[in-house]
């Protein structure tokens, strides 16, 4: 298959741009909302709440995007920062007056319902109705109508928008998206990971090169220690905390990295007696509910939970030995040691905040924050290792309890995240979900490396528009027969062109339906009209206006072809009709020959070849010309000769043309050659040339190539420059309409170059073919 770019200007009226405003998660971490807009498409990238805010200030900048005009929302993962705004902008926004769609990956949506019938809940029993965004009837609506897709699923939405979702990490379900949009690519990562844990795939990279990556930056310049060692401190850290006669508490989402954090645990304290006494609990029917979708979804994870699976259907990974569910929190009993993972993740409320308050006056007891903590959040207030907080109910509690951070989140830190950028290749790289002076640093860090490329680096702040320029270089890929043999880089390439949601294909018109579907449609047109002369008048004037007519019989009727693009037909004495196949081009000819016929009866010309005077009276006659028309190929063929009878084998209207070209170079140059023959070594062919001297200076048109060869530049470029007019004004309409067009079935053939002058001489075409079909060539 060939390319060929048709277009690369960069003043083009249709430069491309595309627009990236973020809603949420500019230069934060919190309420992902990204805004594409390229070529009148739009496309919303995750819409999620911000976890320390509660209502409608949790909400993303809904206000400044009209939502009936969204062709799509593509929902990254489930989590609250990334999904939990969508039922609001779904049922409660004119979402619903457009016609946009809502996609996610079927684990997602499996798990989105069960977390965001926990937010509804936590909304219910609020005592500010404020924090109540949505209804369990609007989630229930809104759920119904998100289309789940799966991972490397070409999704094509409309004209010219489609997308691809990619594994991204992170959590079960999280999805990348290479978003396509009039042959745009814009790869947007949401948050994901490039470390495969124990039971989740890393980030994959897409197969094409995206012009935009919009991607987290949630850990900026930051680096991870390697897994293993992450895995060593946390497993000694709870070790210590319970050996010693504490609680250990593990705020944590419902979903994510608890599973993780439970497949751990009880691998360690199987592998650790000791411990079997001391309970490890998970405080959240919500993860116990969803760990039936972990079941189900199995075949989405990596191949060390999917080959364990394979071997025994009965083994399942998330049936844990030591670690169980707290089914009733009010009815436990706290009575010792133990490990206790409760949500929500940020402490902000319910189970792991009301454990927060009861175990941190005590100084055996320990506090391991195991996910990224957003700014405001108590998680991220505890981390600065204040002496005390304020509780739920105003109070203030002494803090006494140690606090570790251990991150188990299962974001890129730098090392990775700028490693996947690398292989991933974009020539923009727009920065989000990060916090500004964290961001900034990233920004800094990555504009080091790529300090000798054009890659640009972008941190767009919520609500200021990015506006992204790109080249316009429109591509045309050839296909079907025309792409089995390459094309030489001077032949002309003509097929029919295709275009199709901004794409270019170009192929013979025979290919069209095999590769397109698409069919063709022959538009013949006729018109009938009335003559009052006869049919060699008729000719005489077709001559005149159009130099050379076809004439042949159809069905026992005489018949006209001008120019082989409209056909006359002599139907009866006085009736005429024209047939066309309808093109550009056919119809002008059609056009022009119509208002001949049309005047032909009153013109000049007719009454004078008709006319015969006499002294008699008798019925009207009509007469044929005496002589063709002056400017008709007939006429140039019977006009006499000056040329010597020798072994030119020409078609004497060629040999006119020859003689009405030697007088235009006589006109301006005085002294020209009569007509030279030349034979070829080896040939039978001979060469006919026309010699020009001009003060002592020689120049030689080869009359069969229309190649100029002289050692003078200026006499050699005034040549070129008279045979071009003398070319224009010699020839006949219907031969300059042949040297002008082109068929699809039979290119014309390049014009010959300066270097092809020897193999176009031995090479000729035969003598008819010169006149205006030639073009004009010049050789020192």
């Amino acid at each position: 298959m060939s390319v060929q770019v048709i277009s690369n200007e960069a003043n083009d009226a249709d430069l491309p741009s595309v627009s990236i405003t973020m809603l949420g998660a500019g230069q934060e971490v919190g309420r992902s909302c990204c805004v594409i807009k390229h070529r009148g498409k739009t496309v919303v990238c995750d819409v999620g709440l911000h976890p320390a805010n509660n209502g409608l200030s949790a909400l993303p900048f809904i206000d400044e995007l009209d939502w009936s005009e969204v062709d799509a929302i593509l929902v990254t993962h489930f989590h609250v920062d990334h999904a939990a705004g969508l039922p609001y902008v779904m049922e409660r926004t004119n979402f619903k007056e457009g016609k946009g769609k809502v996609y996610m990956t079927h684990p997602t949506k499996a798990i989105f319902r069960l977390t965001m019938q926990d937010a509804v809940r936590i909304g219910d029993n609020s005592n500010d109705p404020g924090d109540r965004l949505y209804t369990e009837e609007d989630l229930n609506n809104a759920w119904q109508n998100i289309i789940p897709v799966d991972y490397h699923q070409d999704i094509v939405i409309s004209g010219g928008l489609r997308f691809t979702p990619y594994h991204a990490g992170h959590v079960l379900g999280a999805a990348m998206f290479m978003i396509q949009i009039a042959g745009l690519n814009i790869l947007y990562t949401g948050d994901y990971s490039r470390e495969e844990d124990r039971h989740l795939v890393s980030a994959e990279v897409p197969p094409i090169r995206p012009d935009v990556m919009i991607c987290e930056s949630t850990f900026g310049v930051h680096t991870l220690p390697p897994r293993s060692e992450k895995e060593e401190q946390f497993t000694t850290l709870v070790a210590n905390i319970v050996k010693r006669g504490g609680r250990c508490l593990m705020p944590i989402s419902a979903f994510g990295n608890v599973q993780e954090l439970l497949l751990i645990l009880d691998e360690y304290w199987d592998a650790h007696p000791e411990l079997h006494n001391i309970p490890v609990l998970y405080a959240s029917g919500l993860a116990f509910r969803g760990m039936q979708v972990y079941r189900t979804y199995i075949h989405t994870m990596n191949d060390h939970i999917k080959t364990r699976f394979s071997r025994n259907r009965n083994d399942n990974p998330f049936a844990f030995k030591y670690v169980r569910n707290l089914k009733d929190f009010r009815k436990w009993q706290d009575d010792g040691p133990c490990v206790m993972m409760a949500t929500p993740q940020m402490l902000q409320g319910a189970h792991s905040r009301e454990l927060l308050e009861k175990w941190a006056p005590d100084r055996k007891n320990g506090l391991i924050v195991t996910g990224y903590s957003i700014e405001g959040t108590m998680a991220k207030n505890l981390l600065k290792q204040p002496e005390d907080f304020i509780g739920m109910n105003g109070q203030k509690i002494q803090r006494r309890m140690t606090v570790d951070e251990i991150s188990f989140s299962a974001h890129v830190d730098f090392a990775q995240n700028s490693s996947f950028i690398k292989q991933v290749n974009p020539q923009h790289i727009v920065l989000v979900h990060g916090e500004a002076s964290v961001m900034g640093r990233l920004r800094l860090a990555l504009q080091s490396q790529y300090a000798d490329s054009d890659v640009k680096i972008h941190t767009p702040r919520n609500c200021e528009p990015l506006t992204l320029t790109f080249n316009s270089e429109r591509v045309i890929k050839v296909i079907g027969s025309l792409a089995t043999k390459h094309p030489k880089p001077t032949q002309p390439l003509a097929g029919l062109l295709v275009q199709k949601d901004y794409s270019y294909t170009l192929l013979d018109p025979k290919d069209l339906k095999d590769f397109t579907g698409l069919g063709t449609t022959e538009i013949k047109q006729r018109q009938s009209l009335r003559v009052g002369v006869s049919w060699e008048v008729i000719r005489w004037h077709l001559e005149g206006m159009y130099g050379e007519v076809e004439e042949d019989v159809e069905d026992d009727k005489a018949v006209f072809r001008i120019m082989q693009a409209v056909t006359i037909i002599h139907t009866s004495d006085q009736e005429l009709t024209l047939e066309w196949v309808s093109s550009v081009s056919n119809d002008m000819i059609a056009d022009s020959t119509l208002a001949l016929l049309c005047g032909i009866d009153s013109n000049y010309a007719t009454i004078k070849l008709t006319s015969k005077a006499c002294d008699h009276g008798h019925e009207q006659e009509t007469h044929a010309p005496a002589h063709p028309h002056p400017h008709s190929l007939a006429a140039k063929r019977k006009a006499p000769s000056d040329e010597k009878p020798g072994p030119i084998k020409a078609d004497p209207a060629v040999l006119t043309d020859i003689q009405l070209l030697r007088t235009f170079l006589l006109a301006h140059f005085g002294n020209v050659s009569e007509l030279v023959t030349e034979e070829l070594e080896g040939k039978e062919e001979e060469l006919l040339l026309l010699r020009v001297e001009v003060d002592q200076h020689e120049a030689t048109i080869d009359l069969m190539t229309m190649v100029v060869t002289c050692k003078n530049p200026a006499l050699r470029k005034r040549i070129v420059s008279v045979l071009q007019m003398a070319q224009t004004t010699i020839s006949s309409l219907s031969s300059s309409f042949r040297s002008t067009t082109y068929t699809l079935e039979n290119p014309a053939k390049p014009a010959a170059t300066e270097s092809d002058k020897d193999a176009s001489a031995q090479d000729h075409k035969d003598p008819a073919s010169l006149g205006i079909e030639s073009t004009v060539k010049t050789e020192a």
